[in-house]
């Protein structure tokens, strides 16, 4: 890719294939030479890794730094950092070379590009990268397709994970094996696909939409309202149907009083904030999985969620369920991943089917209790 560049270069790679040490020394080598650079990332947070091994390969000509904002060395070369949180991050700045990393994460990455960063250019006639996995068709595809179109200053490649020859390909082919294939072909062979925004696919949902079973429950997951929200109970059968389907709004005393009214089985609670105390009135007759919600642990659940639906362990009646799975998405934060509805729309029924499924998984549904 190297040898091959141009001005204008987009690097579409699977994961694990060395995108990062791509951009150590793309930075390195511009700044060595006495250039000013630019690196720019999705948030604050994915910067950090970045700027860390930058100072590590550049320890010795360091004469001046400032923690994930900048590196300035010996040559007059000078490495800065920008988090594109804010769209118009790097404005007023003049560059020779600019990474653009995780570019599919970047939220309103074409007003970045070409309103804040590509200006920083001109000055110098610098270029560009444009480093990522894909996360479906949005503004890093529209960037990807001008060096495949055979455009003048630009090109493209895609690059799977297999191409990196520092990794195994057995691992590649275990963790095919243990994902679902639509986040495979996007994780490892970095193929762009529609609506990616959304953890589970719509042709998954669509293939895991069955009426309500007849079955009695198994288990229960409990998703508690908060504030505006609703108090949702899903309960599965045996075979990973739900069977089950409450959804309401009413007050702790009520809300008790109707889970202590569910068949004897299994349940897995939210006990986040308010939910504490609740679970904690829960009858002593159910096995509860008390799960508090964070942003790394609803990843986690989301996930294990998705690879469920994707290889159609599970299904769900139409209607609130397969629509609220249907709406929900995720995207990168300065504070890492979010797993969440839409603004204005609600995620109570995918949140109660995670947990159903978690204690399900478990084991415990069965009889057979395990540490989850």
């Amino acid at each position: 890719m190297i040898q091959e560049r141009k001005r204008f270069n987009v690097a579409n790679c699977g994961r694990r294939f060395g995108k990062s040490a791509m951009a150590v020394n793309i930075l390195s080598e511009t700044a060595i030479k006495g250039f000013p650079s630019g690196y720019f990332a999705p948030t604050y947070k994915l910067l950090e890794g970045t700027y860390n091994e930058c100072l590590l390969a550049l320890n010795e000509a360091v004469v001046r730094k400032h923690d994930n904002q900048f590196i300035e060395l010996i040559t007059g070369g000078k490495i800065e950092f920008w988090s594109l949180d804010n769209p118009q991050a790097g404005r007023s700045r003049k560059y020779k070379e600019v990474v653009v990393d995780e570019a599919a994460f970047v939220k309103e990455l074409w007003e970045a590009w070409t309103q804040a960063i590509r200006p920083t250019l001109t000055d110098l006639k610098g270029g560009a990268w444009f480093l990522s996995t894909p996360k479906g068709k949005n503004d890093f595809y529209k960037l990807h397709q001008r060096g495949l179109t055979g455009e003048a200053n630009w090109q493209s490649w895609t690059m799977s994970t297999y191409d990196n020859p520092f990794i195994d390909p057995k691992e590649i082919d275990d963790a095919k094996r243990d994902l679902p294939e639509v986040a495979f072909n996007q994780e490892y062979l970095a193929q762009f696909a529609d609506n990616t925004a959304n953890p589970f696919g719509l042709n998954f949902i669509e293939q895991c939409t069955y009426p309500l079973s007849n079955l009695p429950p198994v288990c229960f997951g409990i998703d508690l309202a908060k504030s505006y929200d609703w108090t949702v109970i899903i309960g599965l059968d045996v075979n990973g149907s739900v069977c089950w389907f409450d959804r309401f709004q009413k007050d702790w005393k009520q809300t008790i009083t109707h889970i202590n009214n569910l068949p004897v089985v299994p349940i897995s609670i939210d006990t986040t904030g308010v939910g504490d105390p609740v679970a904690e009135m829960v009858d002593r007759r159910y096995y509860l999985d008390m799960f508090k919600f964070s942003n790394t642990s609803k990843q986690q659940l989301m996930e294990m969620l998705a690879i469920a639906i994707q290889q159609r362990k599970i299904n769900f009646p139409a209607g609130i369920i397969a629509d609220e799975l249907s709406n929900f998405e995720y995207e990168y934060t300065k504070n890492g991943v979010k797993y969440s509805a839409p603004t204005g729309l609600h995620d109570d029924a995918v949140c109660a089917l995670a947990l159903a499924w978690r204690i399900f998984k478990s084991g415990a549904a069965n009889g057979h209790y395990t540490i989850i």
